[in-house]
């Protein structure tokens, strides 16, 4: 009998794990997309781009300029300008006295 009780015994505390396990990954997975739509509504109010878009747009561009892409793609098409550094104005704020 007391093989049946360890065995009933298990059978519930793997239950329980499974189930603890399940709440948890569905609270992640939650907390996840409040968070996504939180910042998706801050972008929508705001007009600046969320911190995972600037991230992924770069990787992005940055993966399109890898030096490490299949040869046999076809459909890109050579660059012909290399751009080192992202272009952006420079003020003169010279205060007059």
């Amino acid at each position: 009998m007391s093989s049946f009780a360890s065995q009933l015994l298990r059978f519930f505390f793997k239950l329980a794990l499974g189930v603890v396990t399940a709440v948890f990954a569905l609270s992640l997975l939650a907390a996840g997309l409040i968070a996504l739509a939180a910042s998706l509504l801050k972008w929508g109010v705001t007009g600046r781009k969320p911190a995972f878009a600037i991230a992924f747009g770069r990787f992005r561009q940055f993966s399109r300029q890898s030096a490490w892409h299949d040869p046999s793609d076809t459909s890109r098409q050579p660059a012909n300008d290399v751009v080192d550094v992202e272009v952006r104005e420079v003020r003169d704020d010279k205060r007059l006295p």
